[in-house]
Parts: C-alpha cells; structure tokens; sequence
C-alpha cells in the first residue's frame, strides 16, 4: 500500500491548494483559460526538460517503496509529471497570492476583493 504514498501525497496537497485557490480566487477561478495553459505549458516545458536529463543520462529513476513504479517512458515515472502539475500550480498560487498580499498592503484592492483577505 505503501507504493501509491508519493502519488496520494501530491494528490492531496494539489487538492489542498485548488482549495486556498477557490477560497481566494487566485488561478483558477479567477482565469481558469489562462490558468490551464499556464500550468499545461510549464509541465510541457518541464517535461521535455526531463526528457533532455533522461537522454544525456543526468536523470534516472532511483528505486523507493513509496512510489509506484509505474513509468510512462524508461526513466520517467508516473509521478513526474504530478509533480510538475504541483510545481507549476504552487508558483502560480505564490505569485497571484503574494502580489494580492501586497496589494491590500499598498491599499490597492478593489473593494470586491478585499473580502477574501480578512
């Protein structure tokens, strides 16, 4: 059971952030358009960057209990790109949460918004 560990885990801090997400309206439900592509265009990124460390031998698949041992090409294990879909949705909740930050701190939020920084 302990083989599906890593995957569960970024399942639930994914499922974690789509929640500060919707209580703030940061990626999603602000732009869901912009926000897809924003994260589908970082995992392409991401995982042709994998792709180059996997053929010039910089990246391998290491051995754990926790992981599934599915892999979706030789090297590249299922959760790769999980974690690329966390990784991009992460840095997009920081920013749009950061700047909303400084924003209420500087007076500039529309009255509309303001409500979700209490």
């Amino acid at each position: 059971m302990t083989a599906f560990a890593y995957l569960a885990g970024l399942l639930v801090v994914i499922g974690c952030m789509a929640l500060i997400d919707a209580r703030w309206r940061l990626v999603f439900w602000r732009a869901p358009i912009v926000a897809a592509v924003t994260v589908v265009v970082g995992v392409v990124f991401f995982l042709v960057w994998d792709a180059a460390g996997i053929v010039t031998g910089v990246f391998f698949r290491g051995t754990s209990d926790i992981v599934t041992g599915i892999e979706l090409a030789p090297e590249l294990p299922l959760e790769e790109p999980v974690f690329l879909v966390f990784l991009c949705y992460l840095t997009l909740v920081l920013v749009l949460g950061g700047e909303r930050v400084l924003a209420a701190r500087e007076g500039r939020v529309p009255a509309s918004e303001r409500e979700g920084l209490r």
